[in-house]
């Protein structure tokens, strides 16, 4: 059954669309970071946080949250002692991932270009 929102148009370009949120919440430092850890396997929130490398525990909480709340995560709790709670990537935020991934390729695979780029401009300005 397709809800109300199916058919509304969405600009991201538009700063009251809810798009643009979503799109911050993909594209932020650690819900890339985050969204990309995930697409191999689900993980528990330590394991999740010694992937991302750098984030805090705090920031990744209000990450997740954020993910999950635009359903592209899903928090699973279990039921046992002590408690387990496992993330993993909703069909959805699969998609998203998986475009997103193209992308972070793409910017490993020309980091040379991007150095050789900076060294450039930054010989030009006198060497920062």
């Amino acid at each position: 059954m397709a809800s109300d929102t199916d058919s509304l148009a969405f600009d991201v370009f538009s700063r009251q669309c809810p798009s643009r949120s979503t799109l911050e919440h993909v594209t932020g430092r650690w819900g890339g970071l985050t969204l990309g850890a995930l697409y191999e396997e689900s993980l528990r929130f330590n394991e999740l946080r010694r992937r991302v490398d750098g984030v805090s525990e705090k920031m990744l909480s209000q990450t997740l949250h954020a993910l999950e709340r635009d359903g592209l995560v899903l928090r699973e709790a279990q039921p046992v002692n002590p408690p387990r709670v496992d993330y993993e990537l909703t069909p959805l935020g699969r998609e998203v991932t998986e475009k997103l991934l193209g992308l972070i390729h793409l910017v490993e695979g020309r980091m040379g270009d991007v150095l050789s780029a900076r060294a450039r401009y930054d010989e030009a300005r006198g060497g920062r």
